[in-house]
């Protein structure tokens, strides 16, 4: 009859021991802390830093010369502008808008507000005129938006007679770039003015086809 062999392990295993969560006295505990504070300060930063929008305002609808603009026909807009500098040619969010405010020109729906085509009640009573202006006989700071003083120059072989004051006074509408023809130094810019409706333009007209147009920048 075979006997039972019981057989008896040494018990080496060390005992269990359960984790503890760290103290408030551990210096990981606090280096953890100082990571995600660190890392909540850094993305703030780098959001804040990319949203280099700026609020303008945008019409809701066609708008015509001469018309009223209200707040009810503008619309808030971010845009992000590639100069900076660009984003002072628009009407921002934070400009006050005047009581008498109108336009000048037409703007589109969903255009936003140029300052060059504001005016007041004032201005409505204008019409557009091109005009061609040798490139010597106008101020290089004249652009969209300034205001202007025309002059009719008398003709190069007319010495006696003086230049004429056309029109004072009058907004620079649009300013397409210059232009030049081939192979030669001389340049023209077109440029349209708001006219009063109750100026004579005949002689402007002539003057501008001739070449004897010079305007003076107000400011």
């Amino acid at each position: 009859m075979m006997g039972r062999v019981h057989t008896t392990l040494g018990n080496d295993a060390p005992p269990a021991v359960r984790a503890q969560p760290p103290g408030w006295r551990d210096p990981r505990l606090w280096i953890g802390v100082a990571i995600v504070a660190v890392s909540v300060v850094a993305g703030a930063r780098i959001v804040g830093a990319a949203d280099d929008t700026v609020g303008v305002w945008e019409v809701a609808g066609d708008l015509a010369p001469g018309d009223r603009v209200e707040p009810g026909d503008l619309e808030q807009a971010r845009v992000r502008f590639a100069e900076p500098a660009d984003a002072g040619h628009y009407l921002s969010v934070e400009d006050e808008l005047p009581d008498d405010l109108v336009l000048t020109r037409g703007v589109g729906d969903g255009e936003l507000l140029p300052r060059a085509a504001l005016g007041t009640a004032d201005d409505a009573g204008t019409v557009s005129l091109s005009v061609s202006v040798p490139g010597a006989q106008v101020p290089t700071s004249v652009g969209t938006g300034s205001r202007v003083d025309v002059w009719i120059v008398p003709d190069s072989g007319d010495d006696g007679a003086a230049a004429e004051l056309a029109v004072e006074d009058v907004a620079v509408i649009d300013s397409p770039a210059g232009s030049s023809d081939f192979g030669s130094s001389s340049s023209e810019r077109q440029l349209v003015l708001g006219i009063p409706v109750d100026t004579d333009l005949s002689d402007l007209v002539l003057a501008s086809g001739a070449g004897r147009v010079m305007l003076v920048g107000r400011g």
